[in-house]
């Protein structure tokens, strides 16, 4: 029977609840000095917010070596009531030293994640539910090949499921060639993130047809047009048949984002995103986006 691999360990795909299904709690990169998300307080601060807002469940994608700090999950979920997945994987290369990335090129990448999923991360005795990986702007380089052949190989090794940073929301087709044709991953078995970074309904549709997730993550940022063309986006996904492959998150990734913090954080995907997208979707929908939809894309059949 499928399972969601949580913090605190397995669970029904059922018992995960109203869940932000792309968030970071801690991370840390040197493409982003003195904005780290590293301290335990506020991330307890963060998820009691969130579960005050009606939240049950985080999927924290912070992969290997960008300060995903496992060993506190576990007292925070517990202290919070705020069931947590942890994740394997690797970033884009500029997220880490270039001596970090050769060390893994000697000892094998496919074999980190594949530890990380079934033995756990280090000493903590947290075992990570997905795999993160990431793409190129409108492409794939070689780190972002490598990293996804070393996924690929870990999921048909776990069944654990590939989560994909698209960088600005583009290259999903790219990146669903090389895993879903080359590489041989089921497409349910991919989520996209990012896009509504990058609001093409051509892609965005191609993307669907693939049978993949569709993760709609992050409010806007300067610029963008996340928050006010993605209900319209959502909705003609749904309206062609494809209401059943997309997830919401709020996908944090600065210290300055988070709600006790001074920003939208991770209540604002059920303060404020969950209702409007009510409005174009309806209720019951957006309801199952949140809870059913999350439950179905992390869940596995762990052996």
């Amino acid at each position: 029977m499928s399972r969601v691999r949580t913090v605190l360990g397995d669970i029904r795909p059922e018992q995960l609840g109203v869940c932000d299904a792309h968030d970071h709690l801690f991370l840390s990169s040197p493409l982003l000095p003195g904005q780290e998300l590293n301290d335990p307080a506020a991330a307890r601060a963060e998820l009691t917010a969130f579960r005050a807002a009606g939240g049950a469940a985080v999927v924290q994608w912070t992969p290997y070596g960008m300060g995903r700090r496992a060993a506190d999950l576990p007292e925070l979920s517990r202290a919070t009531g705020v069931r947590l997945v942890c994740a394997t994987g690797l970033h884009q290369a500029g997220h880490y030293d270039p001596d970090v990335l050769g060390r893994l090129r000697g000892a094998g990448l496919a074999g980190l994640f594949v530890s990380e999923l079934t033995e756990g991360i280090g000493t903590t005795g947290v075992r990570a539910g997905l795999i993160k990986v990431a793409g190129g702007f409108h492409t794939l380089d070689a780190h972002a090949r490598w990293t996804m052949a070393a996924a690929a190989e870990a999921h048909h090794a776990t069944g654990a499921p590939i989560a994909v940073h698209l960088e600005q929301g583009t290259g999903a087709p790219d990146v669903l060639d090389l895993l879903c044709g080359e590489l041989g991953v089921p497409g349910d078995r991919v989520i996209l993130g990012h896009l509504n970074r990058f609001p093409d309904p051509v892609t965005q549709r191609q993307a669907a047809e693939s049978g993949c997730w569709l993760a709609f993550d992050g409010p806007s940022r300067a610029h963008r047009a996340t928050d006010w063309r993605m209900p319209q986006a959502v909705r003609a996904l749904a309206e062609a048949g494809f209401g059943d492959r997309l997830l919401l998150g709020g996908d944090t990734v600065v210290a300055g984002a988070r709600s006790v913090d001074g920003g939208p954080g991770m209540p604002y995907l059920l303060r404020r995103l969950r209702h409007r997208l009510a409005a174009e979707l309806g209720a019951d929908l957006v309801a199952r986006i949140l809870s059913e939809h999350p439950g179905r894309a992390f869940a596995v059949e762990w052996a």
